[in-house]
């Protein structure tokens, strides 16, 4: 039995759109600006480590994951607390403090905008 789990893209909430960082792929050539922006997103998400707790933040029940349930991917606490910041810097999570723990969230158009950036990309079958 697999342990795989499809992710849905995060539609905005109404009356907010999706912002992609920039255009698809097929539309135009990018800017310098919207080439480092689109960069720093996929070299975040480029990492291993980085990707699992992407994973682990978009695909927890809620939408949202304390860090304490999501720190268990194999490498030691401040090591996951490097990746989560380069995440954030990244504009991917968001966090809040509760108390002492940080929960993080998926920044909420991320997923719509690197879908639209990509998905508009794709050939036509």
């Amino acid at each position: 039995m697999s342990n795989t789990k499809v992710l849905p893209l995060l539609e905005p909430a109404p009356g907010e759109a999706a912002v992609p960082c920039c255009p698809p792929v097929t539309e135009r050539p990018f800017t310098a600006e919207e080439a480092e922006m689109a960069a720093r997103m996929f070299k975040a998400l480029g990492d291993p480590v980085r990707l699992r707790l992407f994973s682990a933040v978009a695909s927890h029940e809620g939408g949202e994951a304390c860090v304490c349930d999501i720190s268990d991917v194999g490498v030691s606490q401040p090591t996951v607390s490097h990746h989560l910041k380069k995440l954030k810097e990244a504009g991917l999570l968001t966090s809040e403090r509760r108390g002492t723990w940080v929960y993080y969230r998926v920044e909420p158009t991320v997923l719509a905008a690197m879908g639209q950036l990509l998905i508009k990309a794709a050939p036509a079958a």
